[in-house]
């Protein structure tokens, strides 16, 4: 299944240390290492079955977590009740038992291997993370000798765990064509080579839709059923038939389009259209959205097309346990300091934080980060007056909502919408661009007919209040945003667009190209 060294038998000895563990068939290994030592990692699982020998399509993936989302199992748990859902093809349900297969022998394999790896599972899958991501992220590299035992350590888990892929792949020398969906595969697409011939010299004055139905008819006539579902949900038809609008009146023949090469060539997966969030022409849209497709686009597709499951970082749950903590506090009759504490503590009870280290250190940081904050609110001039409000407007096409965690009164009766962030704090110079609160204030305007004068991130631990700059309220720029961003998600353009930045912050990175090599 995977080839991992080099003709002179030494991984690093080409790549050097660090890079062979960005190799795409190392990270293969590192995806079937995560899912198998822990089987909630949904990007490890969302690599395995998009990667050889599985391959499966992404709209079918979308598939799998819609039942996954529906039932609450984890991504493995579902691959069982995905393969009776009626929306799975059969080509999608051939290729999940398929995975269950080569999953079960690798299980028992990887089982077999546990007292060799030196380590456990887990410091293994964290050592080769950081290996695979040193480049990008700048972080951890290995020296030669440690290198050398990792990939030594990669290349047997090819061989012990992965080695049941080579059984699997035996059974296509049975050559069942009415079965096999890889041999079936492969005869669709010598069958359209021989469509594409059979175009080049239709008689002239002869339509390619005209063309296409006679070809069809006859090819389809030599296919077995499974073959005649995957010619007949091929792109390539709607391509060519895209072309034929630039032919030439006078009859002649013209060469086929590079978009109707280009389709056969590379073998589009089939539209994703069904999974965006639309609403009506548009698509509903928050500025976290917003923000998640303008830093890349494709952990925007994984996260909100694809809606892979990620865990929760420590840092995310503390900041939902903070959030929670001033929600319920205003939204109470409570007044005092030590009502605030007792609500912290029971956010803190109910958010399963335990005793390390940093969970000690972020539990003193908010006690404290809290008491500054209630004293400030008793001597602030501004009137709070609503707290997690929320809106929804129209923007062109598109729907819009969002939440607002506080709105002030101040003293001339103008009107501050204020976010909180429990993060490190921005600059107003880095805020120039900033979408989150431009748009709150248009939504405010269109949801509640308020005007805000000003827009602030509140860092609770730092108790520091940044004001967004005023010229960035411009409600010509967010519209521009909005349309943008809602134009190229319909289009479905979902590249990558690595950076250290964007990366550190991304939960799919086992499952992103753009950390190959």
């Amino acid at each position: 299944m995977i080839a991992f060294t080099p003709s002179d038998g030494s991984a690093g000895a080409v790549e050097g240390a660090g890079a062979f563990f960005e190799r795409a068939t190392a990270r293969d290994v590192l995806a079937w290492l995560r899912l198998l030592s822990d089987p909630t990692d949904s990007a490890a699982i969302v690599r395995a079955l998009g990667r050889p020998p599985i391959e499966m399509r992404q709209v079918d993936i979308a598939r799998v977590v819609q039942v996954a989302r529906k039932a609450k199992l984890d991504m493995l748990a579902a691959l069982g009740p995905a393969t009776e859902a009626p929306q799975m093809p059969p080509e999608a349900r051939e290729r999940i038992e398929r995975f269950q297969a080569l999953h079960g022998e690798a299980q028992v394999a990887f089982e077999a291997l546990r007292p060799r790896l030196g380590c456990s599972p887990q410091e293994l899958a964290a050592e080769l993370t950081i290996a695979s991501e040193a480049r990008l992220l700048g972080g951890e590299t290995f020296s030669g000798p440690r290198a050398q035992t990792l990939e030594a350590t990669v290349e047997l888990m090819r061989e012990e765990v992965l080695g049941g892929a080579t059984r699997i792949a035996g059974r296509l020398g049975e050559l069942r064509l009415d079965t096999d969906l890889d041999i079936s595969h492969g005869v669709v697409r010598s069958l359209e080579l021989v469509k594409l011939a059979a175009l080049k010299e239709r008689p002239p004055g002869q339509s390619v839709a005209e063309a296409l139905d006679d070809i069809n008819q006859r090819l389809l006539a030599a296919c077995t059923p499974l073959q005649r579902e995957i010619f007949q949900t091929s792109t390539l038809d709607e391509t060519l038939l895209g072309a034929e609008r630039g032919e030439p009146e006078d009859g002649s023949r013209p060469a086929l389009a590079p978009a109707a090469r280009g389709a056969f060539a590379r073998r589009e997966e089939p539209s994703l259209q069904a999974f965006l969030p639309r609403r009506g022409d548009g698509l509903v849209l928050s500025a976290s959205d917003i923000d998640t497709y303008r830093a890349c686009p494709l952990r925007y597709k994984f996260a909100r097309v694809l809606k892979i499951p990620s865990p929760q970082t420590l840092h995310q749950r503390f900041g939902i346990a903070v959030h929670q903590v001033l929600e319920r506090y205003h939204a109470s009759e409570h007044t005092t300091v030590q009502q605030m504490m007792e609500l912290f503590e029971g956010c803190w009870r109910r958010g399963g934080f335990g005793e390390s280290d940093v969970e000690r250190e972020l539990h003193s940081k908010a006690r404290a980060a809290l008491v500054l904050y209630h004293r400030h609110l008793e001597a602030h001039e501004a009137e709070p007056v609503w707290f997690e409000r929320s809106f929804s407007f129209k923007l062109g096409p598109h729907h819009l909502r969002g939440r607002v965690d506080r709105v002030d009164k101040l003293p001339d009766g103008a009107y501050e919408l204020i976010d909180y962030k429990t993060g490190r704090p921005r600059t107003a110079e880095q805020l120039k661009d900033d979408v989150q609160l431009s748009l709150y204030a248009v939504g405010a305007r269109e949801s509640w007919e308020v005007e805000a004068e000003r827009l602030s991130y509140y860092y609770i631990l730092d108790d520091l209040k940044v004001p967004v700059p005023s010229a960035e309220m411009d409600t010509d720029w967010i519209a521009r945003v909005v349309a943008e961003v809602g134009e190229a998600i319909m289009e479905q353009r979902f590249e990558p667009t690595p950076s250290p930045a964007a990366c550190g912050l991304c939960d799919f990175r086992i499952a992103c190209p753009a950390w190959e090599r």
